[in-house]
């Protein structure tokens, strides 16, 4: 591709994020699976500037309403291209030279406002911090009242790329031996400081050249990911519930702790992605996983198993603010409900989950998410609705955490710990209930 036909690649796509309701990585992979003649290098680069973009899309949006123009993909696209890469306007007026699989000339208007750009940063010094930062409305109060004086430095680790961290399947291999298959594939990798079955990779091969994962030797899994599966601390033999397991990831590495003995139920609303998991559980060998769709949060079979699991994991469906490094459109989509409507949501699930708990067994509760209102306070609501319950502290959880963690939960963060925005809550169920909340109590 010409870097003109890269341009107008990256705008197509950029339009087609503003306007389709999908996340941007399934319109990236559709994109290009419908034109398979486009290189890696030309994808790469595509990719590249496209989400670079969108991680900063609040300030290219605040300077096109500085500079008195509309706000508009192409004009982000353009105010990128003075702004973060430093071209001239006759640089960009050379890519837009209205030829076929370029984009349409620069107008009047167009090259009078890129002037305005030239020479000037991506910042301004009246620019507000939560622009700055690329901290959406909805979300800056709840953050800055959680980070503090530490608000604008967690917020601006979430706007760097995310590292490509891969779980091993101890079942089949150890990170030993994929360490020295990708040193002797000359890609640079390190074990992972935190997660006993993660390895980082400095770089961002191409997928299809790492063959470990089309064995099942590896998945992709970010390293706090891995740390919520390991929390759940499933030992063989143990019957075990993945309330919200979704494309199987976490369900996966608790079956490689408990080494393929006892039984994993795989739950969710979303029937087909379910479903699709099943071959990434054949791929990495793994034989005691079961899948069960399930109509609700309140499906009667959830009641008709009650109390026979001694693990429960409930990833919760939430804001997704811990993964905005990787999905920089998140900030400004709202693709599913709301935190109004994923609040009672998540309180439904967990407390639904909750009665498959047998007396001494584990509830987890997890988010990717940084807000208290969906961590710790939806937490603190479920226990003193469930007295039954208590807290097991995460520092007493095992050696293979976080040495430093003295508090009750898991609470991660890109700028602390180098992964994406995670917290986690193990409880214990301590005692029997005489009496259960009735659906409508928990509605």
């Amino acid at each position: 591709m010409t870097p003109s036909a890269r341009l107008q690649a990256a705008l197509d796509l950029l339009q087609e994020i503003d306007t389709v309701p999908r996340p941007a990585d399934a319109l990236v992979s559709a994109y290009f699976r419908a034109r398979r003649y486009i290189g890696s290098k030309d994808r790469a680069a595509v990719a590249s500037m496209l989400y670079d973009t969108l991680r900063h899309q609040a300030r290219l949006s605040r300077w096109l309403e500085k500079v008195k123009t509309n706000v508009t993909p192409r004009g982000r696209l353009l105010a990128y291209l003075a702004l973060i890469l430093h071209f001239t306007v006759q640089d960009i007026a050379a890519l837009c030279d209205g030829q076929k699989y370029s984009p349409t000339p620069l107008d009047d208007h167009e090259r009078a406002w890129l002037h305005k750009l030239i020479g000037q940063t991506i910042e301004y010094p009246s620019m507000p911090d939560a622009v700055r930062v690329e901290c959406p409305e909805w979300a800056a109060l709840q953050l800055k009242q959680r980070f503090g004086q530490n608000f604008v430095q967690e917020m601006q680790a979430l706007l760097e790329t995310a590292p490509l961290d891969l779980r091993v399947n101890i079942l089949k291999t150890t990170r030993e031996k994929i360490l020295e298959e990708l040193k002797a594939m000359g890609i640079q990798a390190e074990l992972c400081p935190l997660s006993s079955v993660g390895i980082r990779i400095k770089e961002r091969p191409s997928l299809s050249a790492l063959p470990m994962l089309k064995n099942g030797f590896v998945e992709i899994q970010d390293e706090g990911s891995q740390l919520v599966a390991l929390m759940v601390d499933a030992k063989p033999g143990q019957r075990v519930i993945d309330f919200c397991a979704g494309a199987g990831g976490k369900t996966l590495a608790i079956a490689a702790q408990m080494n393929n003995k006892g039984r994993i139920t795989a739950c969710d609303v979303l029937e087909k992605r379910l479903k699709r998991s099943t071959e990434r559980f054949r791929r990495a060998d793994v034989h005691n996983i079961e899948v069960k769709p399930l109509k609700d949060e309140r499906d009667p079979w959830v009641k008709h198993h009650k109390g026979e699991f001694d693990r429960v994991l409930v990833d919760a469906p939430c804001s997704g603010t811990g993964t905005w490094r990787r999905n920089p459109d998140a900030r400004w989509r709202l693709l599913g409900p709301g935190l109004e409507n994923l609040l009672p949501l998540q309180a439904r699930i967990l407390e639904s989950a909750s009665r498959l708990v047998k007396l001494g067994g584990r509830l987890i509760y997890a988010t990717c998410s940084l807000l208290p209102e969906e961590n710790e306070l939806q937490v603190q609501t479920f226990l003193d609705r469930n007295p039954d319950f208590a807290v097991v502290s995460y520092g007493s959880l095992g050696q293979h955490m976080i040495p430093s963690a003295h508090t009750d939960y898991l609470s991660l963060t890109p700028a602390q710990h180098g992964t994406d925005g995670f917290f986690a809550a193990v409880m214990e169920r301590i005692k029997i209930e005489t009496s259960e909340p009735s659906d409508q109590e928990m509605a």
